[in-house]
């Protein structure tokens, strides 16, 4: 499986390109993150003025202008975050974290070591570690990302081909361009959500979602029909 089929790198993420190939794996993106952070010049980028007094940001850390920021809330770095993304009160993002244009991350969400494309809506109550998530991809309140097995034994994923160990002992979601999971479901770790596929509310999805289908069991997954 390559990321290609899940996401697509958006313009306002252009500087990481070479560390986000359309041909690798989509799991490989999730450890190339730190790394991407690590080639930013970060004294180029001077800390944003003005912060709300309730608003903690530590380390490196770029606020691009336009993002809204809330009246309190946690920024450790490194963290890259672009334009008109907006940040929520409680908001709790602890490092290599880097985010696109139009985003929002949300009221008491956590996000660590992931990758947020454009438009993504992670706007309630959601945890998002070492995960992936497309454009426009859309979470609902309460859903999880779980990213550690309880055996703490690394996660294996399933794709089209077949199971694939990943040797990650931490991996989230990688959740394609459009898809979406319903508020409280939990996506368990390794969990592979195809572009505008579906989970619905309360449900722990583990293993592969294709395009366009939406998972209302474990065991019921439904064909969606293709937008206009």
């Amino acid at each position: 499986m390559q990321a290609s089929e899940l996401f697509t790198l958006p313009p306002s993420l252009a500087r990481f390109i070479s560390f986000f190939a359309p041909d690798a794996p989509p799991w490989a993106w999730v450890e190339r993150i730190s790394a991407a952070l690590d080639t930013v010049p970060w004294s180029e980028f001077p800390p944003r003025d003005n912060l709300p007094p309730g608003l903690k940001v530590e380390g490196n850390v770029y606020l691009h202008p336009s993002v809204k920021l809330p009246p309190y809330g946690v920024v450790q770095g490194p963290a890259w975050i672009c334009a008109h993304t907006e940040l929520r009160p409680g908001v709790f993002i602890r490092g290599n974290v880097i985010v696109g244009e139009h985003a929002v991350l949300g009221n008491s969400c956590e996000y660590k070591n992931c990758l947020l494309l454009d438009g993504v809506q992670t706007p309630h109550w959601n945890y998002v570690g070492d995960s992936v998530l497309g454009n426009r991809a859309h979470l609902g309140a309460g859903a999880i990302c779980a990213n550690l097995r309880l055996d703490k034994k690394p996660v294996t994923v399933t794709t089209p081909a077949g199971r694939v160990a990943t040797t990650l002992r931490k991996l989230g979601a990688l959740i394609g361009d459009d898809a979406e999971a319903g508020c409280n479901a939990v996506l368990q770790p390794g969990v592979i959500l195809g572009r505008r596929a579906a989970v619905l509310p309360v449900i722990a999805f583990n293993g592969y979602l294709p395009p366009n289908t939406l998972a209302a069991a474990r065991s019921e997954i439904r064909h969606l029909p293709r937008p206009e």
